[in-house]
């Protein structure tokens, strides 16, 4: 555990700092509100639960999105333990995303909707640096126009849920409201004062709208559905470019020196989205149920530039260079119907649940060199697709237990899951070795061989039986203990004990242990691709990531992936002073062995040639697959407290939330440093969050204060050349005025980061010689203020 006298202070001094500060967190949630993430009991609340659970309205959720317009955005805007950096010149990281939760790995943290497993992207991030090597659930395929509101549980569940939940559950609970309607719209852009270039830019300009409509069903039925579509321009943070060393220093190269040859931002993006959400009594005692999202996605990714006279470039076709651009189209679906009924005494949920997603790979306004000037100028680099099949049975009911304060609550399910992998060849140009003496391969991503293309699937079969008691009017207890069998690889067995004691009217203990897993994708065992990234001395190469079973992988010490396994330890203080007032401390410690990451990259002098002659593969310049090189151990703290009392003639709700954590690794004989830079320091031990929120009549006033802790970049160009370099501590004031014109009519006007603040410049060994004057890894990121407005009409 980590030493808690500092966090106790803050604790202590948790309520002079409420009653006097300006800011605290988003608008809190009622404490006797029933939540249904974490526990079985169809009766426990916010106030009365064994282990850290955040409620987040939907208001919360609404209004914290900001320039990104996702789900992802608004949890790291309320929850400081949620990260979720920006990714630029990365790939298929440009497209997707990925966050985290209490510094862990992007697919170390289980979603669910409605209770119901959620599907992980296709795509597998090998460019950017924070989720390298996943394939988590991508947040931005579920509208924000759905959301009832997030349950977000803080501690490991894998004895409820299963494989992936070793940080924690977000559990999306949609929209349920049977009667009215809602069209709201959105416009915004970011304006911003360039220090690196001198210049003020405008862009990144961004339409948003979204419509929502229930209708009653029957006695007590219902369903909601909502579409919503966005487009957004591209933004670009680039500096002034000063000619790489290696590149050939003729005159067409050296003109292009002091222009802003590259991209670095957010990408363009176009996309749509639908949801419905129902139920309805279809007999006496049963109800039928569901649910499904769909999205599509067009994005637009930047990628490095390639100067005149590069051997990458055909100047006939390029005289000035070229910077090509990645594509992605996204498709997302999941579907869930379900019926809940009584069994016996047993009350009964069966549900069938499929969720799938598909990405399209591409890139444009590039050539294959090695083909001439008969190269095409656009590719399909190859098709990913990732599948979730799973039927599910939970049953539950109460036991009649003499002596205990209130009866037992029993639950036991089975589920039985199919997922899947698979990834098509991209164009046969787009890995062409022509007859020209230059690199083949599509520039900026040669494609997928049709020989890497796969198709794999396992099936998963898994029981769980949950127990929760009320041993006296202030303890309780819950135990829960779950078996998983994967066809692929084996089986695992994980266990849960949670408790909280009531020590008075206000305060509480709890705590929680338990065992978590975290099962190989099937994208981490199968996934084949070629990147071009920076390899030695900083030069562009193409490095190929290998399934662990193929020749090459095993030829250079590759073994087959084992399932990650946790550890997790918590205990907490919930103190309730009154009824205006709470503040929660939680302190954990999680140990995670055969954690799962990238090798570090295998190149030496002679490789290329080795591997042709051995295996008759041409073109590798350095290899890297899947491993369980390493363990780690995070150990944190978080701090919620919140506050809601009357104030200058209105509503006024404050609170602070803080995170520290700090993961150390033991091991990692095979990973890079730059891979253990990801696990460790690349994401900020310290986050806190003030908010305060007033409302008085038609008007409305929001602030909130963030503090996004420092955060380390290293990279390891080979031959002990590691250029490396913390970015300070940085702060962002977010702030929007509400007013409702008619009962009907609401506008809002706000701005992310309005004090127009970025990270600590990049030094020169890490700036790409001034083409990228900030790194991705600053949760503020690296485009600036935003401003926008917003209408909402209710009917």
């Amino acid at each position: 555990m980590p030493k808690l006298r500092p966090l106790a202070l803050a604790l202590a001094a948790s309520q002079p700092l409420i009653a006097a500060t300006a800011f605290a967190q988003a608008a809190p949630t009622a404490l006797d509100a029933v939540i249904v993430t974490g526990t079985r009991a169809k009766d426990r609340t916010l106030a009365d639960t064994a282990v850290p659970v955040d409620v987040l309205s939907r208001e919360d959720v609404l209004r914290a999105a900001g320039p990104d317009g996702n789900l992802a955005a608004a949890l790291q805007a309320l929850l400081p333990s949620f990260n979720f950096p920006r990714q630029s010149n990365s790939g298929g990281g440009d497209h997707v995303r990925a966050a985290q939760l209490r510094g862990l790995s992007p697919d170390q943290v289980l979603v669910l909707v409605n209770g119901k497993r959620r599907h992980t992207s296709a795509v597998v991030n090998l460019e950017s640096k924070t989720g390298k090597g996943t394939n988590p659930v991508d947040f931005n395929t579920l509208p924000l126009s759905a959301v009832a509101r997030i349950e977000v549980l803080r501690d490991g569940a894998g004895a409820q849920y299963g494989s992936d939940a070793i940080a924690g559950v977000v559990n999306i609970i949609l929209d349920e409201r049977k009667t009215g309607g809602e069209l709201a719209t959105e416009v915004g852009a970011f304006h911003t004062k360039f220090d690196p270039t001198g210049q003020t830019l405008t862009d990144g300009q961004t339409q948003s709208a979204s419509v929502t409509q229930g209708w009653a069903l029957g006695r007590d039925g219902f369903v909601r559905a909502g579409l919503e579509g966005l487009h957004r321009n591209a933004t670009n943070r680039a500096g002034l470019d000063e000619l790489p060393p290696w590149e050939d220093q003729s005159a067409d190269n050296l003109a292009t020196a002091g222009r802003r040859n590259y991209a670095p931002g957010e990408p363009a993006t176009r996309q749509w989205q639908a949801w419905f959400n129902g139920a309805a009594d279809v007999a006496p005692g049963t109800r039928a149920y569901g649910f499904g999202t769909w999205q599509q996605r067009r994005s637009l990714g930047a990628a490095y530039y390639r100067y005149p006279d590069s051997s990458a470039n055909v100047k006939s076709v390029y005289p000035d260079g070229y910077r090509p651009q990645t594509t992605g189209d996204n498709r997302d679906l999941q579907l869930v119907a379900g019926l809940k009924t009584s069994w016996a005494d047993w009350d009964l949920d069966v549900a069938l649940n499929h969720g799938r997603n598909d990405f399209d790979y591409g890139v444009r306004h590039t050539i294959n060199a090695s083909l001439g000037a008969a190269s095409p100028r656009e590719f399909h680099l190859g098709d990913f697709g990732s599948r979730l099949t799973a039927l599910n049975l939970d049953l539950s009911r109460e036991l009649a237990a003499p002596g205990l304060a209130r009866p037992l609550t029993l639950a036991v399910g089975l589920e039985a899951r199919r997922d899947g992998f698979v990834t098509g060849a991209g164009d046969a140009a787009s890995y062409a070795v022509g007859s020209f003496d230059a690199p083949a391969g599509a520039q900026a991503g040669p494609g997928l061989q049709a020989g890497d293309a796969t198709r794999r699937g396992r099936n998963v079969v898994g029981a769980y039986a949950d127990l929760s008691a009320d041993l006296t009017r202030d303890w309780q207890a819950n135990l829960a203990l779950r078996h998983d069998h994967y066809s692929d690889f084996g089986g695992a067995t994980t266990a849960k004990l949670s408790t909280r004691l009531a020590l008075d009217r206000t305060l509480a203990l709890r705590g929680a242990v338990s065992s978590n897993f975290r099962a190989p994708s099937l994208a981490q065992q199968g996934f084949s691709f070629t990147v071009t990234d920076r390899g030695d001395g900083g030069t562009l190469s193409q490095v190929r990531t290998l399934p662990v079973d193929n020749e090459v992988a095993r030829y250079l010490g590759a073994q087959d992936l084992k399932a990650e396994t946790s550890r997790n330890a918590s205990v907490g203080l919930s103190w309730q002073p009154g009824k205006t007032w709470s503040t929660t401390l939680d302190a954990y410690a999680i140990r995670v062995k055969n954690r799962i990451t990238l090798s570090q990259r295998i190149s030496r002098d002679g490789l290329a040639d080795e591997l042709l002659a051995k295996f008759g593969v041409a073109g590798i310049d350095g290899v890297n697959f899947f491993t369980n090189a390493l363990d780690t151990r995070t150990r944190g703290a978080d701090l919620v407290t919140q506050w809601r009392g009357a104030a200058l003639g209105g509503d006024l709700r404050l609170g602070w939330t803080a995170s520290f954590n700090r993961t150390t690794v033991r091991g990692g004989d095979g990973v890079g440093l730059e891979e253990i830079n990801t696990l460790t320091d690349a994401s900020p031990r310290q986050r806190h969050i003030l908010t305060a929120q007033w409302q008085g009549g038609q008007w409305g006033l929001t602030g909130r204060l963030t503090r996004h802790g420092r955060t380390t970049r290293v990279f390891d160009f080979g031959d002990g050349y590691v250029p490396t370099q913390t970015y300070a501590a940085v702060w962002q004031l977010d702030l929007e005025a509400q007013v409702q014109l008619t009962r009907a009519l609401a506008l809002d006007f706000g701005a992310v980061n309005a004090t127009d603040r970025y990270p600590t410049r990049s030094s020169a060994d890490i700036s790409y010689y001034g083409n990228f004057p900030y790194d991705v890894l600053s949760p503020i990121g690296f485009n600036g203020a935003y401003y926008y407005a917003r209408a909402r009409l209710s009917f």
